[in-house]
C-alpha cells in the first residue's frame, strides 16, 4: 500500500505541473491596436500631401469621372496663364519637349488638363494643341462635379 500511495502522489504532482504549463489561449490585442492607431495617424497626415499641389478654381460640370488604372500626367493652367506639369512650372514653349521626354512609356498615357475657371480659354486651347503636337491623344479635362 505504501507504494501505491507514493505512486498516487507522483501522479497527482504531475497533473499539477501540466496545469501550470498549459499554453495561454488568450491573445493580447493591445500591441495590435497601438500599431493600427499609429498607421491611421500616418495615413491621415500623408493623404492630403498626395494631391496635386497647384491650387486652381476648377469649373463645374455634370460629366462622369474617367476611369483608369494608371496615374495620369497632370498639366495645370493657372488663372494668370502659368503652366505646370504635375507641380513644376514650365514655359509654354517647353511643353512639347518635356512631354516627348516623358513619353518613354509610349504616347498612350492619359493626360489630364486642369484649367482654372478664370484662365484664358485661348491659353488652355494652346496648351491642349501642344499636347496633341507632342503625340498624345488621350486628353481629359478635369472639372468639379456641379452642385445641384
Amino acid at each position: 500500500m505504501g507504494m501505491q500511495a507514493a505512486g498516487g502522489a507522483r501522479e497527482g504532482g504531475g497533473r499539477r505541473r501540466r496545469r501550470r504549463h498549459q499554453p495561454l489561449s488568450e491573445i493580447n490585442v493591445t500591441p495590435f491596436v497601438d500599431v493600427m492607431l499609429v498607421l491611421l495617424i500616418i495615413f491621415m497626415v500623408a493623404a492630403p500631401l498626395l494631391t496635386v499641389g497647384v491650387p486652381l478654381d476648377l469649373p463645374e460640370t455634370q460629366a462622369k469621372p474617367m476611369e483608369g488604372s494608371t496615374e495620369p500626367i497632370t498639366i495645370s493652367v493657372a488663372a494668370d496663364g502659368r503652366i505646370y506639369i504635375q507641380e513644376t512650372e514650365i514655359a509654354a514653349d517647353e511643353v512639347i519637349p518635356k512631354l516627348t521626354a516623358i513619353a518613354e512609356n509610349g504616347y498612350d498615357e492619359r493626360i489630364f488638363v486642369r484649367g482654372d475657371a478664370n484662365a484664358d480659354y485661348g491659353t488652355i486651347m494652346r496648351v491642349m494643341g501642344r499636347i496633341s503636337a507632342a503625340g498624345y491623344k488621350r486628353l481629359g479635362l478635369v472639372t468639379l462635379e456641379e452642385e445641384k
